[in-house]
């Protein structure tokens, strides 16, 4: 990525990164909420499910992994699950959490894509790291409540995630500048992840044409 593209970079990185660890965080509680679990359990599915795609990203381009460093991460996570504990059950029935989770999605696909870009990691892995962002905490969620994976559910989830990361990779490398690359790339991935949610869109599997 060219030195000029870095100072935009840095500025919007971190508004970014704090949205979507709250989102993700606010979604891994209420995945112990629909099981009526402790504070303490909140506590622990909204940490994991806000650092955990954001740690392997971390560790796979080198950087220092960034919840360890920054206690602010730590303190959103806590904070959003003792929020949503507060707050009244019927708060959260329905899709509530595939909702959390689509905005996090989105917005920590463009964050990861971005962090790898601003360390020299080249376009195709930088979008992957995107990915791997934005879809490694929910995965990990849904193993620690027993759910099936998300991405083994037929609707749209990583395909929204490679949109978000790919599309901002791109408009990045046209010249585009990060403040006006991300939220339209962010935009486009959580559309794409909305119409599966409403609609059931999805690709077709193995075997059924």
């Amino acid at each position: 990525m060219s030195p000029d593209l870095q100072p935009s970079l840095a500025v919007l990185l971190p508004s970014i990164d704090l949205f979507g660890i709250a989102v993700f965080a606010a979604s891994g509680a209420l995945a112990a909420a629909r099981r009526g679990q402790t504070l303490v359990t909140f506590a622990f599915f909204a940490l994991v499910t806000g650092t955990g795609g954001g740690t392997v990203r971390d560790v796979l381009i080198g950087a220092p992994v960034f919840w360890v460093h920054d206690p602010l991460v730590a303190g959103v996570c806590l904070g959003t699950a003792l929020l949503i504990w507060l707050t009244p059950a019927g708060w959260w029935q329905g899709r509530a959490l595939d909702w959390f989770d689509a905005v996090g999605l989105a917005a920590y696909a463009v964050f990861g894509a971005g962090k790898a870009l601003g360390v020299g990691v080249p376009p195709v892995p930088a979008m992957l790291m995107g990915v791997i962002s934005a879809c490694v905490g929910g995965i990990i969620r849904d193993v620690l409540a027993g759910e099936p994976s998300i991405i083994l559910r037929p609707e749209l989830y990583v395909t929204a995630a490679a949109l978000a990361a790919g599309l901002f990779v791109l408009l990045m490398a046209l010249g585009v500048g990060a403040p006006v690359a991300a939220p339209i790339a962010a935009a486009t991935g959580f559309a794409l992840r909305a119409l599966a949610i409403l609609k059931g869109l999805k690709l077709p599997g193995y075997g059924r044409g």
